[in-house]
């Protein structure tokens, strides 16, 4: 674990971000960029962040909105007072990229869309996320990450593969593709600014991110799997439970069809490959469930988890993985030795949040500032980025433009 102390300037530093987005898919994009070291302000409604409201909390902040909020700046307006969308104007006109995951024509409505901040600042790069993308018959259908899995095949992949009635995904991964394609955008369009001086609009998709994130979706669309031939089958893969004192389940990937082979070299039954069940992949692939009864007396024999990894390590180049809670991977050697978890304020406790998956040399990246209460930083960000001074901040607090949580 590491501190926000150990965290020096990234890659990004110097780069501010104004950010219009909630809940999951446009905060994870603006989380990135934060993470590499840009200054990001987050400007959130009269009632905050709907992610606000999640449990438990941290100085009385929801550990879910500090997962995708960590290190940004807070301001709060009220979008729907003509003085707080000049306010809005007036900050995009001294950031490089403004980010929004309103539903298409939200932003505009609200006098933010990327017309309005282009006329203010005319090389801005501006990223808007959502479900469908901007434009098409279904850019106005509001979507969720669960409704999403649901439209790109991923619920119908899954109970096809387990053999079950589709169910839905515990994670939001359709939100968390769609914030890394944003930022992919973001990114690649802050580099053709460099070179040329012109700015750039992102349009990222949650469907779109999701079809691109799934390896499965060229095979389904081209006639589907062949499994009596194909070696990966990652929803089959064998999870099976050694010998040792806690029992430790742990997965084998690949098609156990395709395991098996191994399995009859290493555990010295190379005879097994002669019975007609298990003579051939077809043969395996029907006989699904022998193959893996026979991997799970097998794991059985192991008192370790460290002996089973070698075996299969050094005598089938197969890695293994213990399954653990997401809470135990805290402890795990690579997380602990690669500083994965920091710990950042939140409000007056602290919240152990996830750090960047990248490392860049020469630079640093995770978040250098915790999570505050609604319109924290109102204050301090008025004064920074268009010198307002306090007489001017009150007016702004009276007409209801700029709100703070008080409490």
């Amino acid at each position: 674990m590491v501190s926000i102390d150990d965290i020096g300037p990234g890659i990004l530093d110097g780069l501010r971000v104004l950010d219009f987005t909630r809940v999951v898919a446009g905060p994870c994009l603006t989380r990135v960029l934060a993470d590499l070291g840009a200054e990001v302000i987050k400007v959130e409604p009269p009632e905050g962040d709907l992610m606000r409201a999640g449990w438990p909390r941290r100085g009385d902040i929801a550990a879910l909105f500090a997962g995708q909020n960590a290190g940004k700046r807070f301001v709060a307006l009220d979008l729907g007072k003509p003085a707080a969308v000049e306010l809005a104007l007036d900050l995009a006109e001294q950031c490089d990229v403004v980010v929004e995951n309103y539903r298409p024509g939200v932003a505009e409505k609200l006098g933010v869309g990327y017309e309005a901040v282009r006329a203010r600042r005319g090389d801005i790069v501006y990223c808007s996320v959502s479900g469908y993308g901007q434009q098409g018959r279904a850019a106005h259908r509001r979507a969720y990450a669960p409704v999403v899995h649901a439209e790109v095949g991923l619920l119908h992949h899954k109970a096809k593969e387990w053999g079950v009635a589709p169910r839905p995904e515990p994670v939001s991964h359709a939100d968390m593709a769609a914030g890394m394609a944003g930022a992919q955008g973001v990114l690649a369009a802050l580099w053709r600014r460099e070179r040329t001086g012109v700015g750039a609009y992102v349009d990222a998709s949650m469907c779109e991110a999701m079809i691109a994130q799934n390896e499965w979706t060229v095979v389904e669309v081209n006639g589907g799997p062949d499994y009596e031939r194909s070696p990966f089958r990652p929803a089959k893969a064998a999870v099976v439970r050694l010998g040792d004192d806690e029992q430790t389940w742990v997965a084998i990937p690949g098609s156990p069809a395709a395991v098996f082979v191994a399995y009859a070299r290493l555990s010295h039954q190379p005879e097994l490959l002669a019975e007609e069940r298990f003579a051939t992949m077809a043969a395996r692939v029907t006989n699904m469930e022998a193959c893996v009864e026979h991997l799970s007396a097998w794991a059985a024999s192991f008192d370790s988890f460290e002996a089973f990894e070698d075996m299969l390590s050094d005598g089938a180049r197969l890695p293994v993985g213990r399954v653990l809670s997401i809470a135990d991977t805290v402890r795990s050697d690579w997380a602990t030795d690669r500083g994965a978890y920091v710990e950042v304020p939140s409000g007056a406790e602290s919240v152990l949040v996830n750090r960047s998956a990248l490392r860049i040399s020469g630079t640093d990246t995770g978040p250098r500032g915790g999570v505050k209460a609604l319109g924290a930083d109102n204050r301090t960000v008025l004064d920074d980025l268009l010198d307002l001074g306090p007489v001017e901040i009150e007016a702004l607090v009276r007409s209801g433009a700029l709100v703070a949580d008080e409490h």
